[in-house]
C-alpha cells in the first residue's frame, strides 16, 4: 500500500472517489462532444482533456455553498463540481433553448448558472479576472464569507485584464484566487514564446500576493493549494496566484489542427501522465478503489452521458424571437 495522501489532507475515501468520478465524467462528456462534432451534430468543442485534475482538485478546495467561480472555457471539471450536470452541458453543446448558460445563444464553454454561483465569461479572453475581483470586493464590502475563484490560461496571463485585476486585488487585499491553468500552448504559441519569466506564478510578487506553481496532474496537490488560498482569503489576508502545470491533449478547439505546431510524439509523451490514469492508479494502490468499483463508476457515467446526449439532441431549439430576450427591458 502506498502513502495515503488524501487522508492527511482531511479528505475521506468517499470524497476522493467523488473527485475521481467528476474527473472521469468531465473526460467522457468531452470525448462525446468530439464525436458529436465530427459527425456534424454540434458546431464547436473546446476541450478539457488533460486538465481535469487541476479543475476538479481546485473546485473541491472551495465552499460550494458560498463561493463564486468564474471559469474559463475549458473548465468542465469546475462547473460539474459546482452543480452543473451532463445534461446542462449537452444542452449547451447542441445550442438548445433549455441551455442554462445562455438559452442556446453562446458558444459552448461560456458556462453560467446563477443558482450555483457560476458566473459566465465572455469570448475575449481574461475579462473574467476583473469580474472575479469585483465580486470579491463586493463580498468584502458586504461582510460576506465568500471567496471568488477565477481561472484562465497562461496566454491570458499576458492580457491587461489579468494584470489590472491582480493589482487591484493585491492593493485591496481581496478574497480572490487567480488560478492559471498552464497547458503549455496559447492556441499555437508555446510557453517559451509567451513568458520572459520562468513561471506565471513569478508575477505574483509584483502584486503583493503569494504565487505557487503546482503539478496540475495531481488533484490532491491542487486541492491543497486552493484550500490554503481560500483559507487565507477568508481570514482577510488577500489574494493568491496559483499556477497548475498540465498539458492540453487535444487541439485548441475543434477548428484547430495542432499538427502544424507540435509533434505527435510530444502529445503521446504527455498522455503517459494522463491524470485520469494516474489518479485512478493512486486510488487502487491505496485500496480506495478496485477494478470492480472502477467499472461501476465508468458504467454509471456512460449511462449519464448517453441519457444527456439523447435528451439534448431531442430538445427543442429556441424560437427566433428569443434572440431578443434579455437584450431589452421587458415592460
Amino acid at each position: 500500500m502506498v502513502e495515503n495522501r488524501h487522508r492527511e489532507l482531511g479528505l475521506s475515501d468517499e470524497r476522493v472517489l467523488e473527485m475521481y468520478e467528476t474527473m472521469l465524467l468531465s473526460r467522457r462528456i468531452d470525448e462525446r462532444m468530439w464525436l458529436l462534432n465530427r459527425s456534424g451534430k454540434i458546431p464547436f468543442v473546446i476541450s478539457c482533456q488533460g486538465q481535469e485534475a487541476a479543475q476538479v482538485g481546485a473546485a473541491f478546495g472551495l465552499d460550494r455553498e458560498k463561493d463564486y467561480v468564474l471559469p474559463y472555457y475549458r473548465d468542465i471539471g469546475v462547473v460539474l463540481t459546482f452543480g452543473m450536470t451532463a445534461k446542462d452541458l449537452m444542452l449547451s453543446g447542441f445550442a438548445k433553448s433549455e441551455d442554462p448558460s445562455s438559452g442556446g445563444r453562446q458558444m459552448p464553454g461560456h458556462f453560467g448558472q446563477r443558482k450555483n454561483r457560476i458566473v459566465t465569461g465572455s469570448s475575449p479572453v481574461t475579462t473574467q479576472v476583473p469580474h472575479a475581483v469585483g465580486i470579491a470586493l463586493a463580498g468584502k464590502m458586504e461582510g460576506k464569507d465568500l471567496v471568488a475563484f477565477v481561472t484562465f490560461g497562461e496566454g491570458s496571463s499576458n492580457q491587461g485584464d489579468f494584470h489590472e485585476g491582480a493589482n487591484f486585488a493585491g492593493v485591496h487585499k481581496l478574497p480572490v484566487i487567480l488560478m492559471c491553468e498552464n497547458n503549455k500552448y496559447a492556441i499555437s504559441v508555446p510557453i517559451e514564446k509567451q513568458l520572459a519569466c520562468e513561471k506565471v506564478s513569478d508575477r505574483a510578487i509584483g502584486y503583493g500576493m503569494p504565487g505557487v506553481t503546482v503539478d496540475g496532474n495531481d488533484p490532491l496537490e491542487v486541492y491543497k493549494a486552493v484550500k490554503t488560498a481560500a483559507d487565507r482569503g477568508r481570514r482577510g489576508e488577500g489574494p493568491t496566484l496559483i499556477e497548475t502545470i498540465s498539458y492540453r491533449f487535444t487541439p485548441h478547439s475543434s477548428d484547430d489542427d495542432d499538427r502544424s505546431y507540435r509533434a505527435p510524439d510530444e502529445v503521446a509523451e504527455a498522455k503517459t501522465k494522463d491524470p485520469i490514469m494516474t489518479f485512478g492508479a493512486y486510488l487502487k494502490e491505496t485500496g480506495t478503489m478496485d477494478e470492480a468499483l472502477e467499472k461501476e463508476i465508468n458504467d454509471r457515467i456512460m449511462k449519464n452521458v448517453n441519457e444527456a446526449t439523447d435528451y439534448a439532441e431531442n430538445a427543442r431549439y429556441a424560437d427566433a424571437e428569443d434572440a431578443l430576450k434579455y437584450v431589452y427591458a421587458q415592460m
